[in-house]
């Protein structure tokens, strides 16, 4: 369930601490910008060619997960 785990790095020193593909400085909300912006997942992985398909899947992944456990308060 977790694979996605395995592209994902946390570092506080590295974009501020955003989740990161690994070895990379490229962010998963960056990954989640280009995809809805319009980018196409080739598109993508020929503008960063240290990308990957099994990234963009990780990217998405992961913001499913975190969707799962967003609490919604009423302001």
């Amino acid at each position: 369930m977790k694979e996605y785990l395995q592209y994902i790095s946390i570092n506080p020193e590295i974009r501020f601490g955003k989740p990161c593909i690994k070895g990379t400085r490229i962010a998963v909300v960056d990954i989640l910008q280009w995809l809805s912006s319009g980018m196409t997942h080739q598109e993508i992985l020929e503008d960063f060619p240290s990308l990957k398909e099994e990234h963009i899947m990780a990217a998405l992944a992961f913001a499913a997960y975190r969707e799962m456990y967003i609490k919604l308060s009423a302001a």
